[in-house]
């Protein structure tokens, strides 16, 4: 397979030598630094060696680059937001359980997830309702077993047998 010679234009140092001075992510500036050698004129074997990344990935932000353009390159910021509803449509369907609960009902997890699960139209992991109330600030209450600063059962026993029965 023969080497074929990549030639950038000017304007094109020029775009991706601005990106690189907008640019305030790190990783994001590592594929601008390939894409910066490569206009310079280095190797495929320098710019592996200085940027850390593979051959092949290498070439690939090139021909990302000339396929897609330099926001191909530099990317979106992702967030970890896979949710199936916005804030405030989760927060209208936990608003519903929250008068429930004011009337006086018992209102379950599994009666929010399957009311979640409806709306939605498809089933959710057992996790992910935990999730979406601990956004909206539910905590899960109940009843302790016993108070805390409950005597033992050996201490409570002994107290009665010492305890003289009054007689009326």
């Amino acid at each position: 397979m023969a080497n074929r010679k990549i030639t950038f234009t000017r304007e094109q140092e020029a775009e991706i030598s601005e990106a690189r001075k907008k640019n305030h992510n790190k990783n994001a500036e590592r594929r601008l630094c390939v894409l910066f050698m490569k206009t310079q004129g280095e190797r495929l074997g320098e710019i592996v060696a200085r940027t850390g990344y593979n051959a092949t990935y290498a070439r690939f932000l090139v021909t990302k680059y000339f396929a897609e353009g330099i926001e191909s390159i530099i990317g979106r910021e992702r967030h970890a937001n896979r949710r199936n509803m916005s804030f405030e449509e989760e927060s209208t369907l936990i608003n519903d359980f929250i008068d429930r609960a004011k009337k006086g009902e018992v209102v379950t997890v599994k009666d929010i997830k399957a009311a979640y699960e409806a709306k939605v139209g498809h089933e959710i992991g057992s996790g992910h309702i935990y999730m979406i109330l601990e956004r909206h600030g539910w905590r899960k209450i109940k009843p302790r077993p016993v108070h805390p600063k409950k005597a033992p059962e050996a201490k409570i026993e002994a107290s009665k047998k010492l305890t003289p029965v009054s007689h009326i």
